[in-house]
């Protein structure tokens, strides 16, 4: 069976060189090019010091797709130019898969529609840990029966978006598993704006941007007598890469967006 080439906006950051390090370790796929609009012709190993992968830099993504042909563009580049490179990809019928968060619903509705209308598949996840894809079904499910509900995210402080991809994967997910219910005290007063944290659907979601975080969150849910909290800690980016992984084989198996990496762990 062919190997599945695979192109990298975004290899020096934190992610994309971590999916470097993975797509070398699986003989079932190909790395054939970085995109990075500091270099030009470079080796992405010997830049990243992994040693010569014969896969060189490329300043933009349109050059990468036209020259290098890849199957997929794996992105992890910012929220201000991650729109732009998927647009560019599915034309070209390049399949993109993105970890760059930041997407509205409109921006999801129109890149379905480019990929159904170009006939090839993306995938858009918030997290791409397994884990933290558990943590999200399980608090959809909690929300049947406590639906009193706050959440928790912490990230590094280099992090672009608050409150996080997966934090409002998470309560979208809680959404369609509970009713609009307005919690706290009806005449609470914020004495400092934004103590209560952001509101969503009747709850509240907080952010925290430390240094020495990578990506963690909990969800707490409160009833009569008890609390139930359900927590998940990334500690390296390693932790994302089987999920990456993952989408990277199975995006090429369909046509239109997939938003979410649990509507392809089946």
């Amino acid at each position: 069976m062919d190997k599945i080439r695979v192109a990298i906006a975004g290899p020096r950051g934190r992610m994309g060189s971590e999916a470097v390090k993975m797509l070398m370790k699986d003989e079932a796929l190909q790395f054939v090019c970085g995109v990075d609009p500091k270099y030009n012709g470079e080796d992405v190993g010997d830049v990243l010091g992994l040693g010569a992968l014969s896969a060189p830099f490329v300043p933009d993504v349109r050059q990468a797709l036209e020259k290098y042909r890849p199957d997929v563009l794996v992105d992890f580049t910012t929220p201000h130019v991650v729109k732009q490179n998927m647009v560019t990809a599915i034309e070209a019928g390049v399949r993109p898969v993105v970890g760059t968060t930041g997407f509205t619903p409109e921006d999801i509705e129109e890149l379905d529609k480019l990929c159904r209308t170009y006939g090839i598949g993306a995938i858009i996840a918030p997290n791409f840990a397994i884990g933290a894809v558990l943590m999200m079904k399980f608090a959809q499910e909690a929300a049947k029966y406590m639906p009193h509900v706050e959440i928790i995210e912490q990230h590094h402080d280099q992090k672009l978006d608050a409150p996080s991809g997966t934090a409002v994967k998470t309560a979208e997910m809680i959404q369609e598993a509970r009713q609009e219910l307005r919690q706290g005290h009806p005449e609470e007063k914020e004495t400092i704006e934004g103590a209560r944290g952001g509101y969503y659907n009747g709850f509240r979601i907080h952010s925290v941007r430390l240094p020495g975080l990578v990506a963690h969150q909990e969800v707490i849910f409160g009833a009569v007598g008890q609390t139930l909290t359900i927590r998940h800690d990334s500690i390296n980016r390693e932790s994302f890469m089987p999920g990456v992984n993952l989408a990277i084989k199975k995006v090429m198996e369909h046509t239109g967006l997939i938003y979410g990496l649990e509507n392809i762990m089946v």
